[in-house]
């Protein structure tokens, strides 16, 4: 018996063939139009459903991620700040850094684009298909502390099994408590066993760690695995956050 499109398009939805049920009508018309060979017609409609389900696996990736910005190096004013180490940004972005367990501490300034850069790697690794989690330090060190075990322990899991963690703005408070720093150590070193990578962005210098932990063996451990086989980043220059500031209070002066 010969189906009509709409009983057609029911039957997609029950397979769950959405990227082929919200293209066909098109498909067909597009077809009949031009005279589209069956096969080249069939090939067209089975991309329209690996294109929805490699869609929607992005954006799951991506929410599972933690980021909450689809940051792009494209967007990064680099004439800003002439000193930032643009080819190596760009070398991050690659990926290849994730192919071979290194890491990455992207340290300087604040305001000079290191956050931004992690995150435009970190959402090009969604796109390539990675698992990427992406925390703001002080804010989970925080949450994680206040969390029941059992979830604790799921969140610890989900880091360690992901192919990219990203660390922000580590020690922004400057000091952390005694647990969040051995959390950051095992979060460190069970990675470092594990040749996962990390990126790490901070506005202290690493000579200064020990103090922020509290525990100089403690920066030691932490350093010793963090920076074996890692890419460093230095940040120089103006903040991009006051001269955001900046412009907008020459916006409102001039409308006043």
């Amino acid at each position: 018996m010969t189906m009509t499109l709409p009983e057609i398009e029911r039957a997609l939805g029950q397979l769950r063939l959405s990227g082929v049920r919200d293209t066909l009508e098109t498909r067909v018309l597009q077809a009949q139009g031009s005279q589209q060979p069956f096969l080249e017609t069939f090939a067209l409609i089975l991309q329209d459903e690996l294109d929805r389900r490699q869609s929607r696996l992005i954006e799951r990736r991506y929410k599972l991620s933690g980021l909450e910005e689809k940051l792009t190096l494209a967007e990064f004013d680099w004439a800003f700040n002439p000193k930032v180490p643009r080819q190596a940004c760009f070398q991050l972005h690659t990926l290849k850094f994730i192919a071979a367990g290194d890491n990455a501490l992207i340290i300087g300034k604040p305001g000079t684009g290191k956050s931004h850069v992690a995150k435009a790697v970190a959402y090009q690794a969604v796109l390539q298909g990675h698992k990427v989690q992406y925390l703001e330090t002080d804010d989970f060190f925080n949450r994680y502390a206040l969390s029941p075990t059992a979830q604790r322990e799921a969140r610890l899991r989900a880091i360690l099994e992901s192919d990219l963690l990203v660390l922000d703005d580590l020690f922004l408070s400057r000091t952390i408590p005694d647990a969040a720093g051995a959390l950051l150590q095992t979060l460190i070193h069970q990675r470092y066993k594990l040749h996962r990578s990390v990126v790490v962005t901070s506005n202290r210098v690493v000579q200064d760690w020990g103090a922020y932990l509290g525990d100089n063996t403690m920066s030691t451990t932490i350093l010793d695995r963090l920076m074996h086989h890692c890419h460093l980043l230095e940040f120089d220059g103006r903040s991009y956050r006051l001269k955001e500031a900046a412009e907008t209070l020459a916006r409102k002066s001039k409308t006043s």
